[in-house]
């Protein structure tokens, strides 16, 4: 079973007539953000727009929220969210919007309550840096982009 943790949501003024965010099955990982504007918006193909949610959030500590572009648009429309995973910290109290791209070649509307993207809460672990002037010794090494799963002819 899923581990549940409270998070404060506040509604914010144009969004307060829109659903909260929900898990639309019961194992669904993400919660569907809706767009929260007065009138459509069309993305032109290749560009872009910051769609607010209405939606503010306090996180609990040690806790991120990942917004996340929704499957159906990207498949069916080549729109997806920029900068994905956006990333919502935890000391961060301001409206989430989404940066939503269209990567199509026709324009596409979104329209008031429209599910743009998804947000996953996931805990953190924050780093502590041990420096050293050497590392662990693995089968990897040092290979980089494209580097796994080639056959030693291949590579």
């Amino acid at each position: 079973m899923s581990k549940t943790i409270p998070v404060s949501v506040k509604r914010l003024p144009h969004g307060a007539d829109l659903p909260l965010p929900a898990y639309e099955t019961a194992h669904a990982a993400g919660l569907d953000l809706p767009a929260a504007i007065e009138a459509d918006l069309v993305l032109a193909p290749n560009a872009k727009a910051l769609v607010p949610t209405g939606l503010a959030i306090a996180l609990p500590e040690d806790y991120e929220a990942q917004v996340r572009p929704r499957s159906g648009l990207a498949a069916k429309h080549a729109v997806t969210v920029l900068n994905s995973p956006g990333t919502i910290d935890a000391d961060y109290r301001g409206e989430i919007k989404v940066i939503l791209i269209n990567h199509g070649a026709e324009p596409f509307t979104i329209t008031r309550g429209m599910r743009i993207a998804q947000m996953v809460v996931a805990p953190v672990a924050r780093a502590q840096w041990v420096e050293t002037d050497d590392l662990s010794q693995t089968a990897r090494g040092e290979g980089g982009f494209g580097s796994t799963g080639l056959s030693k002819q291949e590579g």
